[in-house]
């Protein structure tokens, strides 16, 4: 940090704060993780001062004796890693995934199914508010009001009514198992196109502890951040027969020249993905958030779908009378950081919903394991309770916030996380 304290305090003076900040506070925000020291680095390197349009071998620019290198050991760690016959590490994120693969395999005006964004899916994948939903015709499956899951009867329904051209299986807060067999039946059916969108489960796919969604679909998007653990990029898998089609899609027809520190760190990433020990990492992801599922119902929680299968809980805060809005601005802080989040069947708007998305990826990269889980909804009990409590004036909420701030800070001090510049008791590193 000192070269960069030297030319430009300010923003230095920031990220320290930044990582003193991730070091202090528990991080339950289901698309967040730390990253290694070595995927730092990478994304750091001298990478970021090549321009490179074009894939390996056919570039625009000269030069790229190294960053071909670098970007075809990337595709084949993918390949091998997934089981993808075709990989494209150049997507910005994985929005511009997504929309690349509309672009390569649809046209605009042509239907596309996904699950709702209200009902835990994302907004590209057909939300109104999106391109997704703008230039195409979008249709929205979405879960039993019973039982919190995925209706595939209805998934099935609404296909043979509206025959979609691309059938979507995703999600951003759905914490139950996709089938994605199912999917691919049913979009055989209607002749539809099968997409997975695995940006949050990537990380449990690759591990074997959630299915995975080769050999059943035609093309795989994802991001390489959130339980995957490397840094924020993208990838598109596909079938070899819509290689081409996909590769256009992203250059020339989306962007120009990848981000090769990116891409280098996403090759590092998924080489520590191909582990043992990212195996087991993966697999305590899941056993947490059930243990945090469980104990937070235990404390009077509405946990949706009763639980989860994967790294997110998704909880009804007005069970404990609260909004989800509340509940996050009081959760962060008493240092325990989460977002508020629509649930199904919704009633209050998404500025002001009733529902927190949680998720384990970060604490479990942290080494927290069910004893803090329990910790962790014992604090949102309280929190809740505080902030619930009418007869409070602000003051006295904000001294109950702060006591219990210290208190996971005490915890955290016990856990550094990776690639932060704290180390063990929150000294710096």
């Amino acid at each position: 940090m000192e070269p960069l304290a030297q030319v430009d305090p300010e923003i230095a003076q920031f990220i320290r704060a930044e990582s003193r900040r991730q070091h202090d506070k528990i991080r339950l925000i289901a698309s967040e993780n730390y990253v290694s020291h070595a995927v730092l680095e990478a994304t750091g390197s001298v990478l970021t001062n090549k321009y490179s349009e074009g894939y390996a071998g056919k570039r625009y620019y000269e030069g790229q004796q190294y960053v071909d290198k670098v970007e075809a050991l990337c595709i084949a760690r993918a390949k091998a890693l997934f089981g993808a016959e075709h990989v494209n590490v150049q997507p910005y994120s994985g929005s511009p995934a997504n929309q690349a693969v509309y672009v390569a395999l649809i046209k605009p005006g042509d239907t596309i199914m996904g699950l709702s964004l209200a009902h835990g899916g994302h907004l590209t994948h057909g939300d109104a508010v999106s391109i997704s939903g703008m230039h195409y015709k979008a249709v929205q499956y979405g879960v039993r009001q019973d039982t919190g899951e995925i209706d595939y009867e209805e998934v099935e329904r609404l296909a043979k009514e509206h025959r979609p051209r691309l059938l979507i299986c995703g999600h951003s807060a759905y914490p139950r198992i996709l089938d994605f067999e199912r999917f691919a039946a049913i979009g055989r059916q209607v002749g539809a196109l099968v997409m997975a969108d695995i940006a949050h489960i990537a990380g449990l796919v690759v591990a074997g502890v959630h299915p995975s969604p080769f050999p059943h679909v035609d093309v795989v998007t994802t991001t390489t951040h959130k339980s995957l653990r490397g840094p924020r990029g993208g990838m598109i898998l596909c079938r070899a027969q819509y290689a081409e089609a996909i590769d256009k899609a992203v250059f020339p027809g989306l962007q120009g020249g990848p981000h090769n520190h990116t891409t280098a760190a996403i090759a590092v990433a998924l080489k520590e993905a191909a582990t043992e020990e990212f195996r087991r990492y993966a697999t305590r992801i899941v056993e947490n958030a059930v243990v945090l599922a469980a104990a937070l119902e235990r404390r009077g929680f509405r946990v949706l779908t009763g639980g989860t299968q994967n790294h997110l809980v998704v909880v009804d805060a007005t069970s404990m009378g609260v909004t989800g809005r509340q509940l996050a601005k009081a959760m962060d802080a008493a240092g325990l950081v989460c977002n508020f989040n629509r649930i199904p069947f919704d009633t209050q708007p998404a500025l002001h919903p009733s529902g927190v998305r949680l998720g384990t990826p970060a604490t479990t990269s942290r080494g927290f394991g069910p004893e803090q889980m329990e910790l962790i909804a014992a604090w949102m009990s309280q929190v809740a309770k505080v902030r619930a409590d009418g007869g409070q004036d602000l003051e006295a909420r904000k001294q109950a916030y702060r006591e219990i701030a210290g208190q996971v800070k005490a915890v955290c001090d016990g856990f550094p996380a990776p690639g932060l510049l704290y180390g063990p008791k929150g000294r710096p590193a």
